[in-house]
């Protein structure tokens, strides 16, 4: 048994399931026109739907140097499938051990002997198990399996690879059509230089956890989640050269906010639209100028 996968501790007390396997970066419209499907067929047969991901990308196994930066953390992951209905969430740690796993012995220990799998659904170009053997069709043999055809939003298909380009390129609202929602980074506050504050626009500063997918360079409108409410906020991506400063740089200005410190809260920043690209201001009457400007337009 492939015990050392954790599979140990799961016993579930239903008789059967239905099942997906994926990764789920992002959770966007192809994937939850999976969750859907699995969560409908699940309902027909009165049984869960389990949703199996992994705690990280498999490239970061298979092919170390084309790693993609992240859509989403696991937990943000995790929250939207859950909310596009999982019953739920079973996560493998995808280690080498792992990635050398056949689709059938994949196939017979965690999803059936384990989860008690007794139908698979499956997107159209996934496969599962070494040498991505557990294809479709590979898979409709073995076990009734229900194929998910890609989703075209557009006239192109829905993808993460699609959704980090449009992210990184700084159009954020392609991003959100693919994704069924605005793009957001998940992180923590920490202190900065308090510049804004010296000019009557206190921002946070953004540190994340994981090195994830960041918007390209600019100012952004969008909102932010607190644990004290979700605010409207312009957003900035970049290095602040008006102040001679390089490393880059997430922080945001709220609207309407009490003023209280949150100082190592989780955050949530979404990036609905993009308002322009990054300037040096000759002063900071200039920069004052620009900001409020970038505030009116984040106020929706």
């Amino acid at each position: 048994m492939l015990v050392h996968f954790g599979i140990e501790n799961i016993h579930p007390e239903w008789k059967s399931s239905t099942v997906v396997v994926g990764t789920f970066d992002g959770v966007h419209l192809g994937h939850r026109a999976l969750i859907s499907r699995t969560t409908d067929e699940a309902k027909k047969r009165e049984q869960p739907a389990v949703i199996v991901t992994f705690d990280r990308h498999p490239a970061t196994i298979l092919a170390p140097t084309k790693v993609p930066p992240q859509i989403g953390t696991l937990e943000q992951n995790v929250i939207n499938m859950r909310q596009a209905g999982a019953s739920v969430c079973v996560i493998l740690p995808f280690d080498r051990a792992l990635s050398q796993v056949s689709a059938q012995r994949f196939l017979d220990e965690i999803l059936k002997g384990c989860l008690r799998a007794n139908q698979i659904v499956m997107g159209d170009d996934f496969a599962f198990g070494h040498g991505r053997e557990g294809t479709p069709q590979w898979l409709a043999e073995r076990i009734e399996t229900a194929v998910v055809p890609k989703i075209l939003l557009n006239g192109k298909r829905v993808s993460s690879s699609l959704i980090r380009q449009s992210v990184a390129e700084g159009k954020v609202e392609q991003a959100a059509e693919f994704l069924g929602r605005p793009f957001s980074i998940a992180g923590v506050v920490v202190s900065g230089h308090k510049r804004g504050r010296e000019i009557g626009y206190p921002t946070l500063n953004l540190a994340r956890s994981t090195r994830g997918l960041v918007p390209a360079e600019g100012v952004y409108a969008g909102s932010c989640r607190t644990p004290i409410g979700t605010f409207r906020a312009a957003i900035s991506v970049g290095r602040n050269e008006t102040f001679g400063e390089n490393p880059q740089t997430i922080e945001a200005f709220l609207l309407d906010y009490p003023g209280d410190e949150i100082y190592g809260a989780p955050v949530e920043l979404s990036f609905e639209l993009f308002v322009r690209e990054q300037s040096k201001f000759e002063n900071l009457d200039d920069l004052k100028s620009q900001m409020a400007r970038d505030v009116e337009l984040s106020r929706g």
